[in-house]
């Protein structure tokens, strides 16, 4: 199976990035015309975390502040795990399983953001190794 550097190459979408003080309304805006479940948090080049759909749900609507006065900083996720382009799929995998995440941010080795690898980038690749492997195997077959 393939690593995240190709998951992130087959994307060909750069990561969307908000600034910290960017209001929680903007973020949706942003992330409903992107069609994302998330937004990365920067300060200049610097990573500061992730808002997503779900801190939207939990630390906004369930505890009953407003959108347009609540800041992407207050709500935004911080201890989300990494990855490099280098680590594999199923490392992948196993970190959102265990972790219940959805997203993961991907540093390269100079500690740079390169992408975020969602679950749902996960999934489509697992499915996509799939495939080749009943290919190979019907190949083999008929062969």
């Amino acid at each position: 199976m393939n690593n995240v550097s190709v998951v992130l190459a087959r994307k060909n979408f750069p990561s969307v990035t908000v600034s910290p003080d960017t209001t929680v309304s903007e973020a949706l805006t942003i992330m409903a015309d992107k069609n994302i479940g998330s937004v990365v948090v920067m300060q200049q080049d610097n990573y500061l975390g992730i808002m997503t759909e779900r801190d939207y749900s939990r630390k906004v609507i369930l505890k009953g502040k407003n959108s347009t006065d609540t800041l992407v900083s207050e709500i935004m996720s911080t201890e989300i795990p990494s990855v490099k382009p280098s680590d594999s799929i199923e490392h992948c995998m196993q970190l959102m399983t265990t972790k219940n995440i959805r997203y993961m941010p991907v540093f390269d080795a100079s500690n740079k953001l390169t992408g975020i690898i969602s679950m749902s980038d996960v999934v489509k690749e697992t499915i996509l190794a799939q495939k080749e492997t009943i290919n190979h195997l019907q190949s083999y077959i008929n062969s």
